[in-house]
């Protein structure tokens, strides 16, 4: 299913303060009505120390929440957390991790609204452009199933490979139908020090590139963030099926995309950042549903 082909308004409703206090219950981690304040709203996330956190609270301060934000260092527990009802809301996964979770663990979490993609560009510090990699140039990529078949997309949309099927988000090396580069995968932590080896070039997120020290120069190809390609990787809120009408969650989202959060989310990725407001939940899920087709077929692609 195409993004073109959904219908849905592309619009996110802020629903008045007093409205929805008026009509909150209690779901996910909150407590039932005399056990905890039902304006509290618990997110579980990876980078709650970052700045773009307080900003947030802040404004949902303002229309009667109490965000509660947690910080955990492992995926699958944040995911495993809000199956539980530990929290009510996460954030630090596309939609692609999130199918496999669903399929993987049989859960039912869904995404209430969208955050940005980011970039997985190929980076060289020795290569000035594409042109500039020698024959059957070495190129690392993450290992991790879902950023290695987004490499592979990449590295295929850069005219450097191509995929059984045109690949998806499950593709690995095994299916590279033909090309003149050797892929290695390593493990993402691990990609910037591949440029240090024998890596003539390497894939490499947002993050671990600017913890490594590769700047905007050090880029040889840089992804299309609003291509249909990288639909699957924006990132989302999620939350359990249940609970996925609270409106304070929508008030939230919509902190997110105020001026002044986008502002910090921006300078922390160096601007590397496409937002993506303007996908509505239906749209998110129906995404979330072909990837969960992809991930249940077990080999990276649907009949």
């Amino acid at each position: 299913m195409t993004r073109t082909s959904l219908t849905t308004a592309r619009a996110l409703t802020t629903i008045p303060a007093v409205l929805a206090l008026a009509a909150l219950t209690a779901c996910g981690g909150t407590a039932s009505a005399g056990e905890e304040d039902s304006s509290t709203v618990t997110i579980a996330v990876d980078d709650g120390q970052e700045p773009h956190w307080q900003l947030i609270r802040d404004l949902v301060a303002q229309e009667g929440i109490d965000l509660e934000v947690e910080s955990f260092t492992d995926g699958p527990q944040i995911n495993s957390a809000t199956q539980n009802g530990d929290v009510d809301l996460n954030l630090f996964q596309h939609l692609a991790f999130l199918a496999q979770f669903n399929v993987n663990s049989d859960g039912d979490l869904v995404p209430v609204g969208a955050t940005a993609v980011y970039p997985l560009a190929l980076f060289s510090t020795e290569h000035a452009s594409l042109e500039d990699l020698p024959a059957d140039a070495e190129i690392a990529i993450p290992s991790n199933p879902t950023n290695q078949a987004r490499a592979l997309l990449n590295l295929q949309d850069a005219g450097l490979l191509t995929l059984v099927d045109g690949g998806n988000s499950l593709s690995t090396p095994a299916e590279i139908e033909s090309g003149d580069v050797t892929i290695t995968p390593v493990d993402t932590n691990q990609t910037v020090n591949a440029l240090n080896g024998a890596a003539d070039a390497a894939v490499v997120n947002n993050t671990q590139a600017s913890r490594g020290g590769l700047t905007d120069d050090d880029i040889i190809y840089k992804d299309d963030l609003d291509s249909g390609t990288n639909d699957p990787y924006i990132n989302v809120f999620v939350a359990k099926e249940e609970n996925a009408d609270d409106p304070r969650f929508q008030t939230i989202i919509e902190a997110y995309h105020s001026p002044e959060v986008q502002e910090a989310v921006s300078e922390l990725n160096n601007g590397n950042v496409e937002f993506k407001e303007d996908w509505t939940a239906e749209e998110l899920r129906a995404l979330l549903e072909d990837e969960e087709q992809v991930a249940a077929s077990g080999d990276g692609r649907t009949s």
